[in-house]
């Protein structure tokens, strides 16, 4: 076959004979290294191979011959096309109507010249279509009345017969709907009539979109067929080609099988590794594997220590064989206890830390004390201070007697005992618990909400590398439900572990060969660590804000209130000292001394009998001058109502002065 443009090619391929192999002959690249654009190829190599696949037609255009406007249709126009086909060429319009007589053809016939056409009114181009609808007697002689198409309305012709050519008549053909008149190979290239459009003829112009295999092309590559590019049909000479085509796990998954597969690397995803384990570092290019199917259950719980100071983060499997014994779990805030409460479950604390009741809006709360012990009953609202509601929870303070007893005094709880803590109250509380039962995994999920705290008693049997029971305690965080594949290395076959689609990806290929299938069950890893970076995007997911966010405490007086506060004292001292200046009063002279020396009993420290003197005084209240507001002093004795300092200097000094 001859190289043919892609247009060519496609517009007379039959979609039966799909598919077809075409080599790249003349290829085509677009300026700036853009290999797509809109997701359409728009670059191809001189002896790229290319396997069409499907052909689906984008939209016709229609372009008026005459005036060179288009428009565009969609696939399912519903209008009937027809052709214009017989053509014969006639020198003159005579010869052309002597024709039709002759043949019987009635009017209006249809014709074009190829050579322009002037008259008076207009001039009318090569090979503009024309309408012959009548003879008729115009200024004593006989002219055909013709019809051009024009932008705006048909324009009307009077041209004498004797109008020099040659002229081509058009036949036209049976109507047909769009889809097949593209579709008939005779028909290209040919003008067609549609009663629907305003244009009495039209040229149509489909637009396909190509869609192929190319190789180690992961995704099907699609060709605009109006692509510059000229290719050729090697079908025949291709068939011992394989054309490579790569795939994501997360595809593989969505085939849904055959399993096992074998596959080989191509390609790692970007950004940090997730997994901490040792054959995480065995995924690399060119790597072979076997994908041995979906793994089972397809759960999965987050897990952090707890007891060190940097939690390591673990992804547990459901199919996890250890024993597990729970914990009591810890609550920082009434929060965490509203969070923790379920229906038909009682949730019974410990205080561990002292808490008065100053600076909490809640009237039913006075203090907390180490060692009280509470019930959870449920949450209200509470009138607070500044009269608006606040949310609280309720709970029954317990005594110390036995647990027997408290059970039969609950049902004759007066309100007095209930203690209404505010949620964003931050206290320090720990579970009562009496519970030394060994639990599995799937028990103690199924039994008891997360998160909670467990202490692995017995390791996983089929996991001889269990880290899990050699920490003191563990926080089971969250259950996931995630689709995650089988997959050992073909270098080690033993190594079999789980990887999930979602968050490593990798590309891959189909590898010669075929999968070993091992004789026993496989040796899955069921317990994996996580890097502190994907533990906390996996936290950061849709599935884990579920939850409104903690009530915010209320604002403190901070700055504001200590000013205020500030300005009433201020305002007292000098209501007070007011008061002292309407006193009778003698006329002391005035004296800078400290503005508490009248109350205070640590303004001055106490000073022995052999250090005193004068100057020891004068210097502390001429210090006091340089630095504090000066005070009316009216009662002297005052200073000296105090045995236990020396005051005596001081009140010399004044009376001295005075």
């Amino acid at each position: 076959m001859e190289p043919v443009s892609l247009h060519s090619f496609v517009c007379t391929l039959d979609l039966a004979s799909l598919p077809r192999v075409l080599r790249v002959c003349s290829g085509v690249y677009f300026q700036g290294s853009i290999y797509e654009i809109s997701g359409n190829e728009c670059c191809l190599s001189t002896g790229d191979l290319i396997k069409v696949t499907q052909v689906r037609l984008q939209k016709v255009v229609c372009e008026n011959p005459g005036t060179g406007q288009t428009m565009e249709i969609t696939p399912d126009f519903h209008g009937y096309f027809s052709p214009l086909t017989g053509r014969q060429s006639y020198g003159t319009l005579e010869e052309l109507l002597s024709a039709a007589t002759q043949c019987s053809k009635t009017l209006p016939i249809c014709f074009m010249s190829t050579h322009r056409i002037t008259t008076e009114a207009r001039v009318v181009p090569e090979d503009q279509p024309l309408k012959l609808e009548a003879v008729e007697t115009h200024h004593g002689t006989y002219r055909a009345r013709c019809v051009l198409d024009t932008e705006t309305h048909p324009f009307i012709l009077h041209l004498p017969l004797s109008q020099k050519g040659p002229f081509w008549e058009w036949k036209p053909g049976a109507p047909r709907p769009l889809l097949k008149a593209l579709q008939d190979p005779a028909l290209s290239n040919l003008l067609f009539t549609c009663p629907t459009l305003p244009w009495r003829t039209l040229i149509l112009r489909p637009q396909y979109e190509v869609q192929a295999i190319m190789h180690m092309r992961r995704t099907i590559v699609k060709i605009p067929s109006s692509l510059e590019v000229d290719v050729e049909d090697v079908t025949s000479s291709s068939q011992h080609i394989h054309f490579i085509q790569p795939l994501l796990l997360s595809e593989a998954l969505a085939r849904g099988g055959p399993f096992p597969l074998c596959m080989e690397i191509l390609e790692i995803p970007e950004g940090p590794s997730i997994f901490l384990s040792p054959w995480a570092g065995s995924l690399q290019k060119g790597q072979k594997l076997c994908i041995h199917g979906l793994a089972s259950p397809p759960w999965r719980v987050l897990v952090s220590t707890k007891g060190r100071k940097i939690p390591r983060h673990f992804m547990v499997s459901g199919a996890y064989q250890g024993k597990l014994r729970r914990r009591p779990r810890e609550f920082p805030t009434a929060y965490d206890l509203l969070g923790a409460l379920q229906p038909g479950q009682p949730l019974r604390v410990v205080a561990t830390k002292d808490c008065e009741g100053e600076g909490v809006e809640s009237p039913g709360f006075t203090s907390l004390a180490v060692g009280d012990r509470l019930e959870v009953l449920r949450s209200g609202q509470a009138h607070g201070a500044e009269g608006r509601d606040i949310d609280v929870l309720v709970c029954q303070r317990l005594s110390d007697k036995a647990e027997e007893e408290e059970e039969e005094e609950n049902e004759d709880v007066e309100d007095d005992d209930q203690i209404l803590l505010p949620l964003y109250f931050s206290g320090s509380f720990v579970e009562e618990m009496n519970d030394s039962r060994r639990y599995s995994l799937e028990d103690l999920t199924a039994h008891f909400s997360l998160p909670c705290e467990v202490k692995v008693v017995a390791k996983d049997s089929s996991h001889p590398a269990d880290p899990l029971p050699s920490f003191p305690g563990l926080r089971l965080e969250e259950k996931i439900m995630e689709p995650f594949l089988v997959v050992s290395l073909n270098s080690n076959p033993e190594m079999c572990f789980e990887i999930p689609p979602r968050w490593l990806d990798l590309t891959v290929v189909e590898a010669e060969g075929q999968p070993g299938q091992p004789a026993g069950p496989l040796p899955v890893a069921t317990v994996e660590e996580l890097t502190d970076a994907f533990y906390y995007s996996l936290r950061r997911l849709p599935v884990f804000k579920n939850q409104p966010p903690p009530p915010r405490p209320p604002k403190s007086q901070g700055l504001s209130g200590q000013k205020k506060q500030s300005n009433k004292e201020k305002s007292g001292q000098s209501s007070e000292l007011l008061e002292l200046q309407q006193a009778p009063l003698l006329k002391p002279k005035m004296q800078t001394l400290p503005r508490n020396a009248k109350d205070s009993s640590n303004t001055y420290s106490k000073v022995s009998g052999h250090r005193k003197d004068r100057r020891h005084t004068k210097s502390i209240i001429e210090d006091g001058g340089s630095c504090l507001k000066p005070k009316i002093i009216t009662d002297l004795d005052s200073f000296v109502d105090n045995d236990d300092h020396d005051y005596e200097e001081i009140l010399e000094q004044f009376r001295n002065t005075l």
